[in-house]
């Protein structure tokens, strides 16, 4: 069973030999809060509350998040699809590519729908089959990157850099960070070499993603500014550009955010939203997959997520009612919703509506929710508190939250 957050907290705090009136003077957190969450009286904390005792503790926020639930520490060794994982991204020293058992199969419009629906089973949270078919994706890439004319290679080399992209989205989903930094320090690598002129912006954007994991919020929201405004510069007028910018905008927003000016994100967040009215005036992008996710659906999401981090789940609920969500949405966007939803509404005392979301996120995406620490935080306080609707306790057994 995942350890409590709160016991999390204290063994850190005595690890850095802090008392609770120190760590709350050096997080800015007050001690009322550690004190309930060491007491386990609270069973989450917001992002930014998060972020500020990682802070203070001087750890990464994973440190003080835990594993997903999904990938618990066991302290054994890394199982064979993760290892082979780990040697995909990171070949051994001084050895070729290796060459795939039908070179004549491989080709680049190929590769490229292969990534394509790699991208899908991780939108699918699907985490297992994708640890399993990635390291081969991502060994025929590197192949490609290195065969054929200039134009060709270059080709590859987008391949390359998109798929190690996806394989820096995986690992930071398996809490794996220090991987996820590699596959994306090689995947910018590739960008730079590759003939896709905006992959290096994309994978800044994922850079960025893993700043935050790290809690290192001012690094990531520069890189993400950075990469927006040379972006901006060159790619305006096309919805591809439009799309990278749009996600970048996002992730400096969700920086700024967690690190506790909501002001300076709800306008950046406000300029996304008025920006993707631009799309519908711009040819579509040839492969959607292969860009980043950018359309006024995602942004209102992504605000419905910033306005429950900040507790204001009246504003977060103003936000999400009657939305309609774009067709090109992808499913783990959908779900980030409901589970806001279900944020909100306990914020608000209302167990049964939250119990509502929380059931329809089971229903259409078990693998998802069992894999995200906030869906077991949600079940935790709910059943904690003083009302336990039907259909809660079927959420306890099925993520394994301390009954």
């Amino acid at each position: 069973m995942a350890e409590h957050l709160g016991d999390r907290l204290a063994r850190l705090r005595r690890m850095a030999n802090l008392t609770q009136e120190a760590l709350s003077e050096r997080s800015g957190v007050s001690v009322d809060v550690i004190k309930k969450l060491e007491q386990r009286r609270k069973h989450s904390a917001r992002l930014p509350t998060l972020h500020a005792l990682a802070k203070g503790l001087g750890v990464e926020l994973t440190a003080l998040l835990g594993d997903p639930p999904g990938v618990p520490s066991t302290g054994e060794v890394d199982p064979p699809q993760l290892v082979a994982l780990r040697r995909a991204i990171m070949p051994p020293m001084f050895t070729p590519p290796a060459e795939p058992s039908d070179t004549e199969r491989l080709t680049i419009p190929l590769l490229r729908q292969e990534i394509a629906d790699a991208w899908t089973v991780y939108h699918d949270a699907d985490f297992g089959r994708l640890m399993t078919v990635l390291p081969g994706i991502i060994n025929d890439a590197r192949f490609a990157a290195s065969v054929g004319k200039a134009d060709d290679r270059a080709a590859g080399q987008a391949a390359l850099g998109k798929v190690l992209q996806l394989g820096g989205h995986l690992a930071i989903r398996l809490g794996k960070v220090d991987l996820a930094l590699s596959a994306l320090e090689r995947a910018m690598n590739a960008a730079d070499q590759s003939s896709d002129p905006l992959l290096a912006s994309m994978i800044s954007n994922s850079v960025a993603w893993n700043y935050q994991r790290q809690n290192r919020l001012d690094d990531a929201e520069h890189v993400a500014v950075y990469a927006a405004d040379k972006v901006e510069r060159e790619h305006a007028d096309t919805a591809e550009g439009v799309r990278v910018w749009g996600g970048l905008v996002m992730s400096a927003a969700t920086s700024a955010a967690r690190s506790g000016d909501y002001d300076t994100a709800n306008d950046m967040m406000t300029t996304a939203e008025r920006a993707t009215k631009r799309l519908a005036k711009l040819p579509p992008p040839v492969n959607g997959k292969l860009v980043s996710v950018f359309n006024r659906s995602s942004v209102r999401i992504e605000r419905v997520r910033l306005a429950v981090q900040h507790g204001r789940p009246e504003e977060a609920l103003a936000l999400a009612k009657g939305m309609r969500l774009s067709k090109d949405t992808p499913p783990s966007w959908r779900t980030w919703l409901l589970l806001d939803v279900a944020r909100a509404h306990a914020d608000l005392g209302n167990a049964e509506e939250a119990v509502k979301a929380l059931t329809r996120l089971h229903e259409i995406a078990p693998a998802w929710m069992r894999h995200h620490t906030l869906a077991v935080a949600i079940v935790g306080d709910l059943w904690a508190g003083p009302a336990r609707p039907a259909g809660l306790r079927k959420l306890v057994d099925f993520l394994g939250v301390a009954a």
